[in-house]
């Protein structure tokens, strides 16, 4: 009983002592940080090893060496202290600052979420949102993802999806290229940009009513870096026409025929089993309105 009561009254002091110590390997540096004398903090780091029953650092001649002990220890104290900056991180300015963890496809951020955060911090400035871009590949859980806002067909296992917007694709290329196209069978004899989805071409070749040619040539996992390499006049990269409207518009980037395909729609998810805090909800509703405002408008005479 005596043991489990000493355990529970560590003292934070000893306990910053020894993860300064661990991450600089010297009494001297940690001191230094600590803005203490290195004798000050060697007697924190002691005092730890006396409640705990157990030696963390070797003295070495010249610094320090974690002992098998200390380095069991020291990932639990980084990850305690990592998370107890970030809790206080959120009392800015005498306010509690939700924090929510989004991971977005690196398409839909790029070409609709992007433009729009201004609105969103305007809207909600007591929320921190923090975004990770990826290539459609995520792990919610091992990520630590409050959502994860992906292109498919809604179906992931664990998941609550909710949509967000359809993203038809259709081929499109740089200007010079596109003058050099002047029916969909024309394509045949173009550069075709894929993706790691290998049926993409063959099905957009069969919603116009043609035979795919076999596609060869570079695979690329991101639709950005495909438009780019289009724009450079490499090739016809198949996108989602919706996120790529501002290239349009500044003419970097011609759609040379509306013939589309459907092969996924963009959607909002987060495990069934997170039951979703008050700012994920705010975040969720706003995306949703905003869309729901973007497609009022676009249809607006």
């Amino acid at each position: 009983m005596r043991r489990r009561t000493k355990l529970s009254q560590l003292p934070l002091n000893a306990l910053r002592a020894f993860e300064v110590t661990a991450r600089t390997l010297s009494f001297t540096r940690a001191g230094l940080e600590l803005r203490v004398t290195q004798a000050a903090v060697s007697q924190q780091v002691k005092l730890l090893e006396d409640r705990l029953g157990a030696q963390l650092f070797r003295r070495l001649p010249r610094g320090v060496a974690l002992t098998d002990e200390g380095q069991l220890l020291l990932p639990s104290i980084v990850g305690a202290f990592r998370s107890l900056t970030e809790t206080l991180h959120r009392f800015e300015d005498d306010r509690y600052q939700d924090v929510i963890s989004v991971g977005v496809v690196g398409t839909f951020a790029a070409g609709w979420l992007l433009p729009r955060l201004a609105n969103f911090r305007k809207a909600y400035p007591r929320i921190d949102l923090r975004l990770f871009t990826n290539n459609n590949r995520v792990d919610i859980a091992g990520e630590g993802l409050d959502y994860a806002i992906r292109f498919g067909n809604g179906l992931w296992h664990g998941t609550e999806a909710t949509h967000l917007l359809a993203a038809p694709f259709s081929p499109f290329c740089a200007p010079a290229s596109a003058r050099k196209l002047g029916r969909p069978a024309d394509l045949k004899r173009e550069v075709l940009l894929r993706s790691y989805r290998d049926d993409e071409w063959p099905r957009w070749f069969a919603e116009a009513g043609l035979t795919s040619p076999v596609i060869k040539g570079m695979v690329f996992d991101s639709s950005i870096t495909m438009a780019s390499v289009a724009m450079q006049g490499f090739g016809v990269a198949l996108l989602p026409a919706p996120m790529f409207q501002h290239e349009v518009r500044r003419k970097l980037l011609v759609r040379p025929f509306d013939a589309e395909v459907a092969l996924g729609d963009y959607w909002i998810t987060r495990l069934q089993s997170r039951k979703p805090s008050s700012a994920m909800l705010s975040f969720k509703n706003w995306l949703l309105e905003s869309i729901a405002l973007k497609n009022r408008n676009s249809v607006d005479p």
